[in-house]
């Protein structure tokens, strides 16, 4: 059952969620749309190449599950300068089985280090299904229980719901802040596209294949129950039954977010590919 609305985060915060929601949505849609209509034009290697320093998103890592080792390392700093810092790592169920891992679990809680650790469960480590490749999966156990290991909290949320989200987060946060250390959050949810699109060179066309639920395992009931859980969709029918938004209101929200994207990707389309001097550019070693 969903969590009822939330007095303390008043109206004003629930409505921000649901901003961010829309964006996110939309900044995603956008990008499969651009490989689509403008073959050629993104060549990026993904979410694993991105940094954003200034708004405290120090960075991602090409080599998966490295970003859990450099979490730690962002913690440690936030730890000895004493900032009260909290460091939040995102990571897939698949990154979850990567030495990295489990050598900074066990480091983290050695030193009790202020981050918490959220591994986002969509069930699919690329192409294979969890129930393939995950021992506590096969066991019938919750992925959190990989926290057991390391003597840390770990607990199961439902990813789909925004507020039981905010509530986990919350309590592993303050329990970071004041120096008891790491916790490990297994968000439950579901990817709606498949792992990746087909680059090609222009002019074969980029293609989406079908969701691996679809495509490999030929489970297209799956993949439908899990579009009816949509979170965006559910968490806006809340903000409406509960008064919080207006129909009118949401589209709003909706078609800022698509304007948005809209002006990004033409931006992007429009600004000029780096020199090839800048190739060396903060390179060190």
């Amino acid at each position: 059952m969903p969590m009822p609305m939330r007095e303390d985060l008043g109206n004003e915060r629930l409505v921000w969620m649901y901003t961010q929601m829309a964006r996110i949505r939309e900044f995603e849609e956008h990008v499969k749309r651009t490989f689509l209509e403008h073959p050629g034009a993104m060549r990026f290697g993904g979410s694993m190449h991105l940094a954003d320093p200034a708004n405290h998103f120090p960075g991602t890592s090409a080599i998966v599950g490295q970003s859990i080792a450099h979490a730690a390392g962002a913690a440690l700093t936030a730890q000895v300068k004493k900032t009260g810092q909290v460091v939040y790592c995102f990571f897939g169920d698949g990154a979850a089985k990567q030495g990295a891992f489990f050598e900074t679990l066990n480091l983290a809680a050695v030193w009790k280090l202020p981050v918490v650790f959220i591994l986002e469960n969509n069930e699919y480590q690329a192409y294979t299904h969890i129930s393939l490749e995950d021992a506590n999966c096969i066991a019938g156990d919750p992925l959190s229980k990989k926290a057991a290991a390391f003597s840390i909290p770990g607990v199961t949320v439902d990813g789909t719901d925004p507020l039981k989200v905010y509530d986990e987060v919350g309590k592993a946060a303050d329990r970071a802040r004041v120096g008891e250390g790491p916790s490990l959050i297994e968000s439950k949810f579901y990817r709606f596209s498949a792992h990746g699109n087909a680059i090609t060179v222009p002019p074969a066309p980029t293609q989406f294949p079908e969701h691996e639920a679809v495509g490999v395992y030929g489970n297209k009931d799956e993949y439908m129950a899990a579009r009816e859980r949509d979170p965006n969709t559910l968490f806006r029918a809340r903000l409406l039954r509960e008064g919080v938004l207006r129909d009118a209101d949401a589209k709003k929200i909706e078609d800022f977010a698509r304007a948005e994207m809209d002006d990004a990707v033409a931006f992007a389309l429009a600004s000029p590919l780096p020199s090839p001097e800048e190739a060396t550019n903060y390179v060190f070693a």
